[in-house]
């Protein structure tokens, strides 16, 4: 039942999943919900807000009139006592820097190593390196994901230690400038630091004054080279048009198979007898059988390239002048 809070509010002043933790870890003095559960209410469900004498012990909300329960959480619902709180550490425990790290690279062809060798050499154990192959375009990382919430799960069982979310450098997070800052903000609102092995900030991001500018230059920067990117690549790609070169996996029915297989069905024949004479040319297959569906897929192309010859001539058409 205690789990983090990512929902959307309905109220109009909606608390964050930081307010909700926090003020979940008091006890509740009007209906003794202990720390790490939720308030309830005298029906016995989960309360639709906190309870005020408990939120008002967490300073940044103090002065708020109410604080919604997360919709995740699950108002309304039977209630049922969540996880305990660990036990608060002595305040004479030695401080220590906890380091987890994330290494990411966008494509398959890519290596992951030299990044993993980077971050171990900074003296972080493989198991808290988190690692994936994934393009930033890809809103749902994962393996970030993963990282994120095992960096603030130990800030919240060491407060009096420091965690550090370490990269090899600033693009292996994000290409966006928008969402580069708003994860910042996000570490810094859970007590947690950025670092960063090489690039242009390399070291521990300082949230405050000239920091969070230079930051915020970088990231900008960082969007600009992944348009650039982008757009070299399609100017790669449009290039390779006009000589005739077209990415992508070859065609499994040739234009010689679909030749073969449109004289033999005329004679008679049904596909089923003619797909086993049929072989693969090229790529990764080459020497099987194409499949029954791949060559039903070619010839309904054909029945519609006979059926729409006037608007395959204005595609063709089309992309030339496109690539002009």
């Amino acid at each position: 039942m205690f789990v983090t809070a990512s929902g959307l509010m309905t109220d109009p002043q909606p608390t964050s999943a930081s307010d909700a933790d926090d003020v979940e870890r008091h006890p509740c003095p009007r209906c003794l919900a202990q720390p790490g559960s939720l308030c309830r209410s005298r029906s016995g469900a989960v309360a639709g807000t906190y309870h005020t004498g408990r939120f008002t012990k967490v300073p940044r909300i103090a002065k708020l009139l109410r604080v919604p329960t997360p919709a995740d959480r699950g108002p309304g619902q039977p209630w049922r006592p969540g996880t305990p709180v660990p036990a608060a550490i002595p305040s004479d425990s030695p401080v220590a820097d906890i380091r987890i790290g994330y290494a990411r690279c966008s494509s398959l062809t890519q290596e992951l190593q030299s990044q993993l060798d980077a971050l171990a050499e900074h003296g972080i154990p493989r198991d808290k390196i988190f690692a994936e192959k994934i393009s930033t375009r890809i809103r749902v990382r994962p393996q970030f994901e993963a990282a994120l919430t095992a960096a603030r799960e130990i800030k919240a069982h060491a407060p009096h230690c420091r965690v550090i979310f370490t990269v090899n450098e600033m693009k292996r997070l994000g290409r966006d400038a928008a969402e580069l800052t708003a994860l910042a903000d996000h570490l810094t609102a859970h007590g947690l630091l950025l670092e960063m092995l090489a690039g242009p900030l390399a070291g521990i991001y300082d949230p405050t004054g000239p920091g969070r500018l230079l930051f915020g230059f970088f990231a900008a920067m960082a969007e600009t080279e992944r348009e650039n990117i982008r757009e070299a690549t399609l100017e790669g790609l449009d290039a390779a048009a006009r000589k005739g070169k077209h990415g992508g996996r070859p065609p499994v029915i040739t234009d010689d198979m679909l030749h073969t297989v449109l004289r033999r069905r005329a004679n008679g024949e049904t596909v089923e007898t003619i797909q086993p004479d049929l072989f693969i040319p090229a790529g990764r297959r080459k020497g099987h059988n194409p499949s029954l569906s791949s060559i039903y897929r070619a010839l309904a192309e054909h029945e519609k390239t006979k059926a729409y010859p006037e608007a395959v001539e204005q595609a063709h058409a089309d992309f030339a002048a496109h690539t002009r």
